[in-house]
């Protein structure tokens, strides 16, 4: 297991995680973004030990969040964030959003959502292998585009 990192180190581990073994020619498929999420949800963090303080939520559908309707693969991991009494404050997500154009195939997948919990009882490896099983018609295409960023919420 890695050693825990800050949660304020997610972001930069996400993009290193996703540049392992490519070149700058080399095209991102679904199946390489998901492999490297997969390493980057492993990485344990300095979140504050709780059932919802580190979670893991893997999302699809159609939607037209940059103005647009794209099928959007969303892989995000979300910390929770506490005020200087240790009571819960806000969450932090770290998104890996991966945008593929809009075909009849993808739209028939409809929109799905699921969510882990490090510090549960859950298996992550069942999870993993869950989630991997959703990625079906997405798993050999490279995605029109990539999209890492983090937010507050």
């Amino acid at each position: 297991m890695h050693r825990k990192q800050r949660k304020e180190e997610a972001l930069a581990l996400l993009r290193a995680e996703l540049a392992v073994g490519r070149s700058a020619t080399t095209e991102l498929t679904t199946r390489a973004a998901w492999l490297a999420w997969v390493r980057f949800a492993q990485h344990r963090f300095g979140a504050v030990p709780s059932a919802e303080s580190d979670g893991l939520l893997f999302q699809y559908g159609t939607y037209a969040f940059t103005g647009r309707p794209m099928f959007t693969l969303d892989l995000t991991r979300q910390f929770g964030v506490n005020d200087d009494d240790g009571e819960h404050d806000h969450y932090v997500q770290v998104h890996c959003e991966l945008r593929y154009e809009p075909e009849p195939a993808l739209d028939a997948a409809g929109s799905f959502d699921s969510w882990y919990f490090h510090d549960t009882d859950a298996d992550l490896d069942q999870w993993f292998a869950a989630m991997e099983k959703r990625l079906g018609l997405l798993r050999d295409r490279g995605p029109f585009e990539v999209e890492l960023y983090e937010e507050p919420v």
